[in-house]
């Protein structure tokens, strides 16, 4: 077995061509008061500056309130100091349009910041962008003390049958349930749609199909559900943009990098609900269908606290997603550090990655994990035995290297759990060193090269395999021979 360490890098993303002229917004009659609904004032100053072919259009300091707005091309939305832009979050200010979510193609409510073909767009400035996430999103109860949950049922909203999620509204509860009906008898009508508007709840900002993209300075937060979601997007720079979410927000995720081509995310801060930083390209048929992959991607120099994952590939991975390179980032406390999960059915392939220089700080559940189980649960390991035939619908997981990580406190440093008709091929790992309850399991893989390995585990053997072949062990002392130990076949 002969794994190379690949070592090229990615050009870095054209950034966006927008011309030295700027509007301020209250020339348009928009006020920071935190009380006057600004949109028709902000949407105004977006529409006048394109027309007079793209510029800058400046939020100054001050509170603003306001409901969607649609980018222009060659526009870059600059957000002063001190300016906190307030979403509203009254179902009725945002429309339905078409959009993917979680790999589904379907009507959503209007993202509060929204784009849709555009090329040279930009948001800049250091100031706040706030969703209102809290007047859509559902709460579960296991997540919230006692006092907190109390509160949130004295605020009104409604109650599942159980009494174990919370929602803001009766319409919000009851929109699953008819989002499925219609969903079921084919019914794909917008205004069929309407009355769920309070459940179809918005990305903070949604990027489709656009060109050269560069999000740099604010602040994200309290998102409705994802935060960023570029969406077959090329050309792509995020750079010191902070994105927050509460830690108990459903599907708040930070960034979704989706079907996204030569992407550059560094010097970031993520500190969220879901996964942070997130690579995707579509769910099942459709994704294959569409068959547009993630890739060319960088991502270096970011931290992330609270998440699901800190850098995480899938679920939806169906297009494919390849040619990523992960350095320099610190997890502070995240449930998962490096992430791979997929799951039969998915199909697409994920190979040519490589992360390296990675610290890792007191990781719930696993330092670094590929779960190609995953049904949704966090920090599950679940398997089985049964070998199903190899179909388009299989997730193909290989030629993936990992470098100088550090793992200080993590229940697993590292889990494969491959499927057994395709196991996970051509994994390098160098130079791991991590601090933890358990140390590696290898489940279901063909090509493991461990090379300079120091684990610290509480359990012993450090090292357990099953139904793994070509496993490689170098220069880590204690290893060599724990697979056998364990009583599995290496």
């Amino acid at each position: 077995m002969s794994i190379d360490l690949p070592s090229e890098k990615y050009p870095v993303p054209q950034l966006p061509d927008i011309p030295e002229y700027t509007v301020n917004v209250r020339d348009y009659g928009a006020a920071g008061d935190g009380m006057s609904l600004c949109t028709p004032a902000i949407q105004a100053a977006l529409d006048a500056c394109a027309a007079a072919g793209g510029g800058k259009v400046v939020i100054p300091a001050g509170i603003w309130r306001t409901g969607p707005l649609t980018l222009r091309s060659r526009i870059n939305l600059h957000l002063e100091r001190g300016a906190l832009v307030q979403f509203d979050s009254d179902y009725r200010l945002y429309p339905l349009v078409p959009s993917h979510f979680e790999g589904n193609a379907g009507w959503r409510c209007q993202a509060p910041l929204d784009g849709d073909g555009l090329s040279d767009v930009a948001i800049t400035g250091e100031g706040i962008f706030d969703g209102g996430g809290e007047g859509w999103r559902p709460v579960k109860r296991f997540k919230m003390t006692a006092q907190q949950w109390k509160a949130l049922i004295d605020s009104g909203g409604a109650l599942d049958e159980a009494g174990e999620i919370w929602w803001p509204s009766r319409d919000a509860l009851e929109g699953e349930a008819y989002c499925q009906a219609l969903r079921a008898k084919g019914e794909t009508a917008r205004e069929a749609y309407l009355p769920a508007r309070p459940y179809l709840r918005p990305t903070l900002l949604s990027l489709r199909s656009c060109v050269r993209v560069l999000l740099e300075g604010p602040t994200f937060q309290n998102s409705p559900a994802w935060c960023l979601h570029p969406l077959a997007c090329e050309e792509v720079t995020i750079r010191k943009v902070q994105v927050r979410n509460p830690w108990y927000s459903q599907n708040g995720d930070g960034l979704d990098l989706e079907s996204c081509t030569n992407a550059l995310v560094e010097h970031c801060t993520f500190d969220v609900g879901d996964d942070a930083i997130c690579l995707k390209s579509g769910k099942d048929e459709e994704g294959r269908r569409v068959g547009l992959p993630c890739r060319y991607v960088t991502v270096r120099h970011c931290t992330v606290y609270h998440g699901h994952g800190g850098v995480v590939i899938g679920s939806e991975m169906s297009g494919g997603v390849n040619a990523v390179r992960v350095s320099d980032c610190v997890f502070n406390g995240t449930d998962i550090g490096l992430r791979f999960k997929s799951a039969r059915g998915r199909g697409g392939v994920v190979e040519d990655i490589v992360m390296e220089n990675i610290l890792m700080k007191d990781i719930v559940h696993e330092g670094v994990s590929f779960h190609l189980f995953y049904a949704g649960v966090e920090g599950s390991e679940g398997s089985d035995e049964e070998v199903y035939p190899v179909t388009e619908e299989t997730p193909c997981f290989r030629n993936i290297t990992l470098k100088n990580i550090v793992v200080s406190g993590a229940a697993t440093a590292l889990l494969v759990n491959g499927l057994p008709e395709l196991p996970l091929a051509d994994l390098a790992v160098y130079g791991l060193r991590a601090v933890s309850r358990r140390g590696i399991l290898l489940r279901h893989a063909d090509g493991i090269l461990l090379d300079d390995i120091a684990l610290k585990a509480q359990e012993t053997p450090a090292l357990m395999t099953h139904k793994c072949h070509n496993v490689k062990i170098r220069n880590s002392e204690g290893l060599a021979g724990m697979a056998g130990l364990a009583g599995m076949d290496a």
